[in-house]
């Protein structure tokens, strides 16, 4: 009887002390999946401004009078005088 009790006592001890290292072990992996959360979580909120001034940047770049400034001093092209004009007819 007292070599059993013994054999409970410790089986529960082994028992006990598995539960708390559990438990430290899953708050451990909480902590750590927050705080890996909470990178994503910036790192989103990163992206999202870029993208609004990447959105804001290309608006302003196809604006009409931005694409016939580009077209002048980039690709060096001009409006045709009345000589360069030729109209075909049928």
């Amino acid at each position: 009887m007292n070599l059993t009790r013994h054999w409970l006592i410790g089986l529960l001890l082994v028992a006990v002390v598995g539960s708390a290292v559990s438990v430290v072990y899953s708050k451990y992996l909480s902590r750590r999946h927050f705080v890996g959360l909470q990178a994503l979580q910036a790192e989103k909120e990163r992206l999202g401004v870029e993208w609004g001034r990447l959105q804001l940047e290309e608006s302003t770049l196809a604006t009409h009078s931005e694409i016939e400034k580009q077209a002048r001093d980039r690709l060096l092209m001009h409006l045709p005088g009345v000589n360069e004009v030729v109209v075909i007819r049928r």
